[in-house]
Parts: C-alpha cells; sequence; structure tokens
C-alpha cells in the first residue's frame, strides 16, 4: 500500500519503535492507529497515522485523517479500566475481594451463586461466562436489564473449579458491584475517580463531546505475513479452537453470544452507553498513561526525571492486580490462559513484554499493559479489526520494537 505518514514523537534511543508503527501500515495492513509508550513515568511514544474512518465496504464517509485527539473503541481492553473501577474500591477499604458478591448485591444470590467471593467475578472463575436468554439491543443500553440478567444465571460450572474468559458479562459482573458499593455507575466512577485526576481520556459510556473524535472499526483479513510463521509455513489455529467458534451451541460461541444481535460499537447508542466489557472508548496516549499509573511509574534506571506518576495502587492491590490467580485451560478461549484479578498476564496465547507483564488485549488488535519490571506502560489502539482475541503481528512488532530499545539502554 502507498506510505502512511507517520506523526507524533519518540525520545531518543526508540527511533526504531517509528519504523515498526509504520511497518505495521507498509506491511501488516494498519488502516489508521496510535501508540504510546511510558517509561518511568515519562512518555517517550506518542504515534499516530492512517485514516480515523477509512472507506471500507461502501461506507460513504470520505476518510478522516488520523490526529493526536483521535480516540477509539477498545473493545475488550476496556475490561482492564472495569478492572480498576473495582480495585480501586479495594484500594480504599471500601470493597472486600474475599467478601460473597451478595453481601453488596443479594440478588446475585439467585440459582445457588450465594458463595461466590468478588474475586472470582474479576479472575473469571464465576462461570457464568454466557446467558441463556441472550440480551437484545435494547437491554444493552439501559444498564438494568444487563445487571438483572447476570444475577439471575446459574453457572455454566462450579465456580471456583475452572476458569473460562466472560467476554461481555465480566463487564456486567463488575459493574454492578462496583455501582453497589459506590452508589456511581462505572462509567462515572472511572471518570471521576481514575480518569479526570489523571488527566486521560478514557471513558465508559463516551459523552456527546466527544463523539467526534471517534473513529470507526473495520473489520479486515489477517496480512499474509501473519499467515505464515518463521519458517516460512502457513500458521493454522487448532483444530479445537475452531470447531468452538463454529459450533453455535459451545460455551465459546455462546459466550460470545451473549448479546442477541451483533453489537455495532460504530453505532453511536452503544457507544454512549457503559459497555464495560467491551465498550470503552480512548486514546493511546491515554490507555498507556494508565498502566504507568497502575504501577506508579517512577524514574528507577537513571536519567532524566520522569513525572513521578501518582500509583493508582498500592503494593497490596498492585499484587493482587497482577495476580496470577488462576492459570491452565480456559474453558471458553479453549487454550491456556493466565489471569491475575481482571487482568491477562503474559503467556504464548496473550504476549506482552515480559512475564511480570499484565494488561488486556482487545479483540481485533489493540493492546494495554503495563510491566513492572521494565517500568513501561503501553498502548495501541487501532481500528483495523484483524482476527484474534489476543493480540497479532502489528502488537508484537511494537512489543519487539520496544523490547530493543530497552536492551539498548541499558546495555
Amino acid at each position: 500500500m502507498a506510505a502512511v505518514e507517520i506523526w507524533g514523537e519518540t525520545a531518543a534511543g526508540f527511533e526504531p519503535v517509528r519504523e515498526a508503527f509504520a511497518r505495521n501500515f507498509r506491511d501488516y495492513g494498519e488502516l489508521g492507529a496510535a501508540f504510546a509508550l511510558y517509561r518511568d513515568g515519562r512518555k517517550v511514544v506518542d504515534l499516530w497515522g492512517g485514516d480515523a474512518r477509512p472507506e471500507v465496504g461502501g461506507w460513504p464517509a470520505p476518510a478522516l485523517p488520523w490526529t493526536a485527539d483521535t480516540a477509539q473503541v477498545l473493545r475488550s481492553v476496556t475490561k482492564g479500566l472495569t478492572a480498576a473501577t473495582a480495585l480501586h474500591l479495594v484500594q480504599q477499604g471500601l470493597l472486600d475481594l474475599d467478601a460473597p458478591v451478595v453481601s453488596y448485591w443479594p440478588e446475585f444470590a439467585a440459582a445457588g451463586k450465594e458463595r461466590i467471593p468478588v474475586r472470582w467475578l474479576l479472575s473469571h472463575q464465576a462461570g457464568l461466562p454466557v446467558l441463556d436468554v441472550p440480551l437484545r439491543l435494547e437491554d444493552l443500553l439501559t444498564w438494568e436489564p444487563a445487571a438483572a440478567a447476570v444475577a439471575s444465571q446459574a453457572p455454566a460450572w462450579e465456580p471456583g473449579t475452572a476458569h473460562g474468559y466472560h467476554p461481555y458479562t465480566f463487564g456486567w459482573l463488575v459493574g454492578e458491584v462496583v455501582r453497589r458499593v459506590s452508589g456511581r455507575s462505572i462509567g462515572h466512577y472511572l471518570a471521576e475517580e481514575i480518569a479526570q485526576p489523571l488527566g486521560l481520556d478514557l471513558w465508559i459510556g463516551l459523552p456527546a463531546g466527544a463523539a467526534p473524535r471517534v473513529g470507526r472499526l473495520v473489520d479486515l483479513p489477517a496480512p499474509e505475513a501473519a499467515q505464515t510463521g518463521p519458517s516460512g509455513m502457513k500458521v493454522r489455529p487448532k483444530a479445537s479452537v475452531v470447531r468452538a467458534y463454529q459450533d453455535r451451541t459451545s460455551l465459546t460461541a455462546r459466550a460470545f453470544g451473549a448479546v442477541l444481535a451483533a453489537v455495532d460499537l460504530n453505532d453511536p447508542a452503544v457507544q454512549a452507553a457503559e459497555v464495560p466489557g467491551a465498550g470503552g472508548i480512548g486514546t493511546a496516549r491515554s490507555v498507556a498513561r494508565f498502566y504507568a499509573s497502575l504501577i506508579g511509574a517512577a524514574d528507577r534506571h537513571g536519567g532524566a526525571p520522569g513525572e513521578r506518576l501518582p500509583a493508582l495502587f498500592g503494593p497490596e492491590v498492585l499484587k493482587e492486580a497482577m495476580g496470577p490467580a488462576v492459570s491452565g485451560p480456559d474453558k471458553v478461549l479453549i487454550v491456556n490462559t493466565t489471569f491475575g484479578h481482571g487482568f491477562f498476564r503474559h503467556a504464548a496465547t496473550s504476549p506482552m513484554a515480559t512475564p511480570a507483564s499484565f494488561g488486556h488485549p482487545g479483540r481485533g488488535g489493540s493492546l494495554g499493559f503495563a510491566d513492572p519490571e521494565l517500568g513501561i506502560g503501553f498502548g495501541y489502539v487501532t481500528n483495523g479489526m484483524q482476527p484474534g482475541v489476543t493480540g497479532d503481528i502489528r502488537s508484537r512488532s511494537l512489543m519487539a520494537a520496544v523490547r530493543a530499545c530497552l536492551e539498548g539502554r541499558t546495555g
């Protein structure tokens, strides 16, 4: 494809990251994206390029260049924000992870769930990834029907005995606990307690004034380069994973089909609603700053002092966030996964930087994470929705460039 102009800045020593970002457009099918990196509390990379609203699939509106202020639907990167609101309440001493959910949300006791502790909601152990009666789109837009549906749902397995990714229901489960404890919706809590104090353009429930800034998601095939391994052989997903997604009766298909009609995350009404499992919106810069703040990034490696971002979590709550809480076969994703409380951990199926990394990918490509050993906050957002749930060649290329730069800087 034609060369795309890359805008933004990179600190000295991080120039290869800019080249990796440009290569995503040149070789890996990128349409519009942004990437930011914080290192020890200081922003060292802030890049963007491409079209925010590309003309694909007959969409008639003209292309709109991606700018410094363009925000994007984050898909499941949103779950990291959702988890942080609950853990912020833990930090304040208002929420106990070991308390039964019913102590905050009595209606949750239905269908034998009275002993499930709050922490199992965050670690995907509650057995509630599916809804026997999927939600209608109108239910998704008004909160109470979604919360009532997960409260009445019977677990798909004995809670605490296994784990399985909760694609949509995670957001309503955690979000309703946040609402019951704080008296505020999860979107308002995120805005008032996390986003505004840290100067973040991150929303669960988009304000009307921010709507013109939001790019458009577009489904894309994986580029040829992503379909071959280092040996040049075709890379094929495991047959068991393919079968699980294709079988409408499987736990996998039912979990991703918890909403009856396909949710159009480009729909302004959906963007304005609070969908804390997949509907958050933000900039790459804010995702990176958010994760840098989770680890209280400070200048621990010498050089110029960083901003010394305030630590959102203390050591004990950070430990809970990181876990690991569970690791092994995932009953929904059909691969091995490792979770802390609300966050993916670095693993072969959800690669980040090092084994210390924790964060959350978004289906289609976006990714946010922190690495306390490297002192980084990483934020990548894209509107080009390539196949995959836990990252793809674009984020991996950026991570490889970041690692190379850090290793060069630290000798």
